[in-house]
Formats: C-alpha cells, sequence, structure tokens
C-alpha cells in the first residue's frame, strides 16, 4: 500500500502550528504563577489527528527544576481548556485534538551524558601513573648489539 504524504504533511503542518501558537500562549497569555518560563518543544500528533501529546521543556536555570516541572504540567493541565479553546478559534478549524502536556527532559540527559563523557575523555587524556615493568625493556634502549652478544651467522 503507498504511504500517504498528504496526510503525512498535512499532520506535520498541524503539530507545527499547534507548537507555535501553544508556544505564544505559554509566554503571554497564561498568567497562572505554576507555570514556569518555559517553551514547547515537540508537538507530537497521533496519526488521527484526535490527541497530541505536547512536550514542555523548563528553563533550566530553576532551582528545584522537578518542582517546577511539575508545577508547569499542573498549570497547564488547568489551562487546557482554554489552551483548546484558543486553538480553535487561532486555527479556524472545527476539531482541535485532545492535549496531553509532558515534561520534555531530553535536554537535561543530553546534557548529563556529555559531562560525562567529557569526564572520560578528561580521565582518558591524563591517566593514572603506572610503574613501568621491570621484566620488559624499552625498545629504544638498545640501538647498538651488546658487547657479549654473538654476531649472526650469515
Amino acid at each position: 500500500m503507498p504511504e500517504n504524504r498528504a496526510r503525512k504533511h498535512h499532520q506535520d503542518r498541524v503539530a507545527e502550528t499547534l507548537r507555535l501558537e501553544i508556544g505564544t500562549m505559554i509566554d503571554g497569555e497564561l498568567s497562572d504563577p505554576r507555570i514556569h518560563n518555559c517553551y514547547v518543544s515537540e508537538v507530537a500528533l497521533n496519526p488521527g489527528g484526535k490527541s497530541a501529546r505536547v512536550y514542555v521543556a523548563v528553563d533550566s536555570a530553576v532551582k528545584d527544576i522537578a518542582q517546577a516541572e511539575k508545577d508547569t504540567i499542573a498549570g497547564l493541565e488547568t489551562a487546557k481548556g482554554y489552551i483548546r479553546y484558543e486553538l480553535k478559534e487561532r486555527m479556524g478549524v472545527r476539531h482541535v485534538p485532545e492535549l496531553a502536556f509532558l515534561a520534555d527532559r531530553s535536554g537535561r540527559f543530553q546534557a548529563r551524558i556529555e559531562e560525562l563523557m567529557a569526564r572520560s575523555r578528561k580521565r582518558n587524556k591524563f591517566p593514572v601513573a603506572q610503574e613501568p615493568a621491570a621484566a620488559e625493556p624499552k625498545p629504544s634502549a638498545r640501538l647498538s648489539p651488546a658487547p657479549d652478544d654473538e654476531p649472526l651467522a650469515e
């Protein structure tokens, strides 16, 4: 069965419009004090278009980021009805998908992974000093034959 490119393109456009409009509402119109400084990182629209997952990333400058994420998601869930009404008015569509707000932690995970990798690179760059083995001679130590070595027969 051939893939329906027009439907996929339409869903991508709707998801992008939802992301931009919800981000605009979060920045300027929602006055809930629980909603911290955040942005919409992604909107994943289900294939039928009846529901969407909205991923919200909270600014990492907050002291307790886990609590800030919980508060922000709770504030957005409370304002879900208003957001859907405004989306319907702005987009001029009959149906606005059911929204589910989720915290986007991918940026924090990525930062942690990069920190660990940098630490690993730093550790490998400056290895811990090890004592040289006494039985192994250095390869560059003997350039000329020793006096007690016999010459090789040709």
